[in-house]
C-alpha cells in the first residue's frame, strides 16, 4: 500500500475512535441525566409523602388540643372549685391508634410554675420591676443550682426602661454589641424558650430550669394544689419544709389539694400573708396540653396553652408551638 492509502486507513482509525468516544459520553451523560432525574423524583416523591404525614400528623394533635380543651370544660362544669392532680385533666391521654400511627398527650397546670412575667408589675402603663418577686425567684434559682445573676438579666428582657439593672442587668448598650446584634423586647415573654437569648444561658440551664417557669400574662397566680415543692419554698424566704418533705406532698396530693391555701397561709406571718395573697390561688386558668402523634418516621409534638378564663366555660388556644415549648 502506498503512503496516501495508509494516511487515508490512519484517518479513518481516528475518526472511528472518536465517534466510539463520543458515543461513550453521550451515554454515560444520559445514563447520568437519567439517573439524576429518577433522584429528584424520588425526592419529590419522599418530600411530598413528609409534608403529607406531618399536615396529617398536625390535624391529629389539634384533635388531641380539642380533647384537652374538653376535658377542662367538663372541670369547670363538674369538678371542685379547686384544681389539682385528682381531677381528670391530670390523668395522661394513653396512646390511641390512627392511622398509621398513634396519638398521645397529657395536660399541665402552667399556674403550678413560677411566671417570668411576674417579675414585673403594671404601673402608668410601663413595667417595672417587682423587686419582691425577683427575690422570690433568686430563692428559685438557688435551689436549682443556678445563678442569681438571671433574675435581673429577665427583668432587664422584659421591664420598659432601658437602664440596666445593678450589678447584674443587661439593656440594648449590652446586647447591641453582640454579634450578631439584637434588641432587648422591653415586654413580657411569650415563650419560656427566649431564655436562650440571654447571654450565656445554653440549653444546659434552660433543660434545668423549663419545668419550674411559665410565660404567662402579668399577675397571673401560682396554684398551691400544683406548684413543685421547689416554687412553693421559694415563695417563703428560708422555707425548705415542702422539698425535704417532697415525696411526702407527692402521696398527699394524691387524696387532693396540698397544702391548702389555708394551709398554705398558716405557714406564713401577717407581712408575709399579704405579700403574697395577690400571687397565689387555688385554681387555674392556664393549661398546656403536650399532644405527641407518631406516624411512620414523622414525628408531631404540638404545645398548646389553654385558657379557661373564671367567668366562663369557654376554653380557648392562648398559644400553640410545634416542637419546642
Amino acid at each position: 500500500m502506498d503512503r496516501g492509502g495508509r494516511v487515508k486507513a490512519d484517518n479513518r482509525r481516528h475518526q472511528s475512535g472518536v465517534a466510539l468516544v463520543t458515543a461513550v459520553l453521550i451515554v454515560a451523560l444520559a445514563t447520568a441525566l437519567a439517573a439524576h432525574v429518577g433522584f429528584r423524583g424520588y425526592l419529590d416523591q419522599r418530600r411530598t409523602a413528609n409534608q403529607f404525614a406531618f399536615d396529617q400528623g398536625f390535624e391529629f394533635a389539634v384533635g388531641g388540643e380539642a380533647w384537652a380543651a374538653d376535658v377542662l370544660k367538663r372541670d369547670k362544669l363538674t369538678g371542685s372549685p379547686t384544681d389539682d392532680f385528682t381531677e381528670e385533666w391530670a390523668s395522661p391521654l394513653p396512646p390511641i391508634p390512627v392511622d398509621g400511627g398513634e396519638v398521645s398527650g397529657q395536660i399541665e397546670d402552667m399556674q403550678g410554675r413560677f411566671n417570668l412575667n411576674s417579675l414585673v408589675i403594671a404601673q402608668d402603663g410601663r413595667l417595672r420591676i417587682n423587686e419582691a418577686a425577683v427575690t422570690r425567684f433568686e430563692r428559685l434559682l438557688t435551689s436549682l443550682d443556678l445563678e442569681k445573676k438571671w433574675a435581673r438579666l429577665i427583668v432587664d428582657w422584659i421591664d420598659s426602661d432601658m437602664e440596666g439593672g445593678f450589678p447584674d442587668g443587661a439593656e440594648d448598650d449590652f446586647y447591641t454589641a453582640l454579634t450578631p446584634a439584637y434588641h432587648t423586647p422591653n415586654m413580657p415573654i411569650t415563650r419560656t424558650s427566649e431564655l436562650l437569648a440571654l447571654p450565656g444561658f445554653g440549653a444546659q440551664r434552660f433543660q434545668r430550669l423549663e419545668p419550674f417557669v411559665a410565660a404567662l400574662p402579668v399577675g397571673t397566680r401560682i396554684n398551691v394544689c400544683t406548684a413543685s415543692p421547689d416554687v412553693l419554698d421559694a415563695l417563703i424566704e428560708g422555707a425548705e419544709e415542702f422539698t425535704l418533705a417532697r415525696d411526702n406532698v407527692l402521696e398527699m396530693r394524691k387524696r387532693g389539694c396540698f397544702p391548702s391555701l389555708q394551709d398554705f397561709g398558716k405557714r406564713l406571718d401577717a407581712d408575709q400573708a399579704r405579700a403574697l395573697n395577690s400571687m397565689v390561688t387555688d385554681h387555674s386558668s392556664f393549661f398546656r396540653a403536650v399532644i405527641r402523634v407518631d406516624i411512620g418516621n414523622t414525628h408531631v409534638t404540638l404545645y398548646s396553652v389553654l385558657y379557661r378564663p373564671d367567668s366562663s366555660n369557654l376554653v380557648r388556644p392562648y398559644q400553640r408551638s410545634l416542637g419546642v415549648p
